[in-house]
């Protein structure tokens, strides 16, 4: 797979929240850090995701958002 985005995080499905619409994906990419990306069921079902397997979270984005504790 070659990809554009250079933002690409390998890792492992942890869990999968199916939605009637959208489901909730979660990669666990390694350090404690864990990554979820809402995609559709279609989605889902077309990439033959499921707990265990191995994936990739791309991120492509126009701007990243930056906040800070009061």
């Amino acid at each position: 797979m070659k990809l554009s985005a250079r933002n690409q995080f390998k890792g492992k499905i942890i869990e999968i929240q199916e939605g009637a619409v959208n489901g909730i994906v979660k990669l666990d990419i390694g350090g404690g850090n864990v990554m979820s990306a809402t995609i559709s069921m279609s989605a889902i079902k077309e990439l033959s995701l499921e707990v265990g397997k191995e994936a990739y979270a791309i991120v492509k984005a126009t701007s990243v958002m930056v906040g800070v504790d009061h």
